[in-house]
């Protein structure tokens, strides 16, 4: 059973999507940003902090602040315990984190329209073969709905054949005909002064 949950968390069900992580769980999603990166070889390029997400992510006693928003996957069990924590009714009471997909809204000029643009999609190795990925992919969809989005976009790494396999049996479609551009770093202060030095 996959439920949409705004408010209180105790109220869960065997297998809870939580569209309203709270600062309690930056951790948790800092743990997955680092296992993710370290999946694509790329560990050590994270800058990311626990303070670098309170003050960028959004949250929902300051919704309007941030500049992205995640869901976050809870499961009934810790595939890794053998003993449960406490329970209610025959169902753990402690949360279990499986997974998480961190987004932001874009808009499409051609459209005239807002999208959703998937930063990360990560479930626990632990934890997969659930759907748990199917079901985070599906609440984004529905997010887009929500707001009105004429599409849902991300990237994937060439070498990813599993994902990008997955991401086909989902309804993507790989856009070959663009190629993606990035400014950081001094270039990006290059850049940014460019105008200024232009004043001069």
């Amino acid at each position: 059973m996959f439920v949409l949950l705004f408010g209180d968390r105790r109220l869960w069900k065997p297998m809870m999507l939580t569209t309203s992580p709270i600062q309690l769980d930056v951790s948790t999603i800092l743990t997955f940003i680092k296992d993710l990166a370290s999946y694509e070889k790329c560990l050590h390029l994270v800058e990311a902090t626990e303070e670098l997400l309170l003050k960028s992510l959004s949250f929902p006693s300051s919704p309007d602040k941030g500049y992205a928003k995640t869901f976050l996957i809870i499961a009934p069990d810790d595939p890794s315990s053998s003993t449960t924590n406490g329970s209610i009714n025959g169902t753990s009471t402690k949360e279990h984190p499986a997974g998480m997909a961190m987004y932001y809204t874009t808009y499409s000029t051609w459209q005239s329209a807002p999208g959703v643009y998937l930063e990360d999609l990560y479930v626990d190795k632990r934890y997969r073969g659930r759907g748990y990925g199917k079901a985070l992919l599906s609440a984004l969809a529905k997010e887009t709905q929500r707001i009105g989005g004429r599409r849902l976009q991300w990237s994937v790494l060439d070498w990813n054949a599993n994902a990008r396999g997955f991401y086909k049996e989902m309804g993507g479609r790989e856009l070959s005909e663009w190629v993606g551009v990035r400014v950081e770093g001094d270039k990006l202060e290059r850049l940014a002064n460019m105008c200024e030095d232009a004043k001069k």
